[in-house]
């Protein structure tokens, strides 16, 4: 049975894994040829080296994590191929937004709940203008705020970008649901103080719920929009 914790007004969501299906995993292992084996880029090793990340940063994480020996100097140009790749993949249609997120995006704003999106993807912004909202609207607009891209601040697992949003929507970080599906996401949420929810849809419950989640689900239709304005949306308030 869920308990009472803070009342959730505004959303801040990301992107990739929450609300869209995108090609950015497979860019980055294609992109991996003549580097490394693109086989053993697996989907564990994106979420734990890459997912949430700049660019830049992902790039050369992922390198290290696969042992490429002159990593440093060969990330920058193993990240303008993924880019080039994930350009590809995105205009042959290799992106869609998950059902469970449009309808949960939907609910949100019925219930007039203000949302932000806050990816570390500069291609965030493209996807989300390519996905239509149920009325055929892009789904970008459904947004109140847009802090996609943004590389003023360092990437998650810091906080920075979850209390950039919280500052934007006019509302506390501990009354801000931050909805993320990687590690990286879940700390950054707790560490700024916000309430975090985990999305695992790769069976990777036991692995949110250690970096902090306050609940975590398989489906956002598991989440009642209610149930997230009165406080009782979640079985811990740890």
């Amino acid at each position: 049975m869920s308990v009472k914790t803070p009342k959730v007004r505004a959303l801040i969501l990301d992107v990739d894994g929450v609300l869209l299906a995108s090609p950015h995993e497979q860019a980055w292992r294609d992109a991996l040829t003549g580097l490394a084996d693109p086989g053993r880029f697996t989907t564990q090793l994106y979420q734990d080296q890459v997912a949430g990340k700049p660019r830049a940063e992902g790039a050369l994480s992922a390198l290290r994590a696969l042992g490429v020996a002159d990593a440093q100097d060969q990330a920058p140009a193993y990240a303008v191929r993924k880019q080039a790749r994930l350009e590809a993949l995105i205009q042959a249609g290799g992106v869609r937004a998950f059902p469970d997120g449009l309808r949960f995006v939907e609910r949100a704003a019925a219930a007039g709940l203000p949302m932000a999106v806050v990816s570390a993807s500069r291609n965030a912004d493209a996807m989300l203008r390519v996905c239509k909202r149920l009325d055929g609207g892009a789904l970008l607009d459904r947004f109140a705020v847009n802090l996609n891209g943004r590389d003023e601040g360092p990437g998650k697992p810091d906080p920075w970008i979850i209390l950039r949003a919280s500052d934007e929507l006019k509302t506390p970080p501990q009354a801000c649901l931050v909805v993320e599906d990687a590690t990286a996401g879940i700390q950054a949420a707790r560490a700024a103080g916000a309430l975090a929810l985990g999305l695992a849809r790769l069976n990777d419950a036991a692995g949110l719920r250690t970096a902090g989640a306050h609940r975590v689900v398989a489906s956002l239709d598991d989440i009642a929009i209610d149930d997230l304005t009165t406080g009782h949306w979640t079985e811990s308030a740890s």
